[in-house]
């Protein structure tokens, strides 16, 4: 693998508390840190639909007209019903081929009417070296495929004005090449956790794995590295602090993620 294992001093949580981190659990993800995926419940599973009071309490609801809610470019019945109703906020990850390592990001947000608009423009991104998959697997080298939950965020650099929970740390220090050759320092200084397999409103360095080791975890929105990750997404450095500054917690933010054929389903 052409990455070299990060250098990880220890880590500083929310609360203050500092434990050390092996870097044996870092060669899981991207860039040599993250790897893995996302939830919303303790219970491990990928964000799925809320309840029917929840869904009949905001715009896009049952109810609505049809066209509203298909409204979000390229993503068609079957991705649409897995987001929940309380999303109001999707980040939109449009693969350019399922083994491709290269995609388009942009944040949309739910309108008063019931459809989506969007809130930033259409970002060049990279996902995982092999593309994508329904089944992701520790050291895959695939990204997942699916909706998940948007909560917290942290990175080598101080807040730069998100609304999220946010863990500032040395530990999202990282050193090393990339698959094609690019070196990968910089890659953690900003970062949004990805709720595949980790326990959400923690610091994306909590290891966690609800699903277990073998489903990885530790995927990660954070700073492009212009190269191909292990399983996250990167964005531009200056992409990704818009992207921090507009996500709000009060709007239940998700990503929606894979390849564009797999999404227009």
């Amino acid at each position: 693998m052409p990455v070299r294992p990060a250098h990880l001093p220890g880590r500083r949580a929310r609360h203050g508390t500092v434990a050390a981190v092996s870097a044996a659990l870092l060669l899981s993800a991207c860039a040599a840190a993250p790897d893995d995926g996302g939830v919303t419940a303790r219970s491990g599973a990928p964000v799925k639909s809320t309840t029917a009071a929840g869904r009949a309490a905001l715009p896009g609801a049952a109810g609505e007209p049809k066209r509203a809610r298909q409204a979000l470019p390229g993503v068609g019945p079957a991705m649409l019903a897995d987001i929940p109703d309380t999303a109001r906020q999707v980040l939109l990850v449009t693969g350019d081929g399922r083994n491709e390592p290269t995609s388009t990001v942009r944040l949309y947000q739910r309108t008063t009417a019931g459809g989506w608009e969007a809130v930033t423009a259409a970002w060049p991104a990279h996902n995982a070296l092999k593309g994508w998959t329904h089944d992701h697997r520790l050291g895959d080298l695939r990204s997942p495929i699916g909706v998940f939950a948007l909560t917290d965020a942290g990175g080598l650099l101080p807040d730069p004005g998100t609304r999220m929970p946010y863990d500032q740390s040395d530990a999202f220090t990282v050193s090393g090449t990339g698959f094609e050759g690019e070196p990968l320092d910089g890659s953690f200084d900003y970062v949004v956790a990805i709720n595949y397999n980790r326990e959400p409103g923690t610091s994306p360095l909590d290891w966690a794995r609800p699903q277990g080791a073998e489903k990885g975890g530790g995927i990660w929105v954070h700073v492009d590295h212009d190269g191909p990750t292990q399983a996250c997404v990167s964005i531009a450095e200056e992409h990704l602090k818009i992207l921090l500054r507009a996500l709000d917690p009060d709007l239940k933010p998700v990503i929606v993620m894979g390849d564009a054929a797999t999404l227009a389903r």
